[in-house]
C-alpha cells in the first residue's frame, strides 16, 4: 500500500474540519469539525504505523487512547453546548465571546446597554 493514499485523504479531512471551524458559527459544527480533524490524525496515525511495520502498534494504540479522548471531549463540549443554549436562546459562537456578566448586571451580549438582566431565581422563588 502506498503511503501517499491515506496521507491525502487525511489532508483533505483536516482542511474540511479546519474550514468548518473557522467558517462555521453553530459551535455544534464547529464540535463535528474538531472530530473531523481528530479523524484525519488517526487516519495518519494508523498508515504510518502500518507503512513503518512498528511491532509494538504504538500507531494503532495512540489512535485508540485519541478516541478515547475525543469521546470524553465532545460529551463534555456537548454538555457546554447544551447548557449555553439553555441559558443564552442561541449556540452562535459569534455572541458567545463574553460569558461573564457584567457587574451592573446586564448582558454583554444584548444589544441595548445599561438594561439589566431579568433574574429567574426571583421568579421562581415568588
Amino acid at each position: 500500500m502506498h503511503l501517499a493514499y491515506p496521507a491525502v485523504l487525511a489532508v483533505l479531512l483536516f482542511c474540511v474540519g479546519l474550514y468548518g471551524v473557522l467558517a462555521r458559527r453553530n459551535a455544534i459544527l464547529v464540535l463535528m469539525s474538531v472530530e473531523l480533524m481528530l479523524n484525519a490524525v488517526n487516519l495518519n496515525l494508523v498508515a504510518f504505523d502500518v507503512w513503518l511495520r512498528d511491532k509494538l502498534h504504538a500507531g494503532q494504540a495512540l489512535t485508540l487512547f485519541t478516541i478515547a479522548v475525543a469521546a470524553a471531549e465532545i460529551g463534555i463540549g456537548l454538555a457546554i453546548v447544551l447548557l449555553v443554549y439553555r441559558n443564552r436562546g442561541s449556540s452562535d459562537v459569534d455572541r458567545l465571546r463574553d460569558l461573564a456578566e457584567r457587574p451592573d448586571g446586564s448582558d454583554p451580549n444584548d444589544d441595548t446597554p445599561g438594561r439589566p438582566r431579568p433574574d429567574h431565581r426571583a421568579e421562581a422563588a415568588a
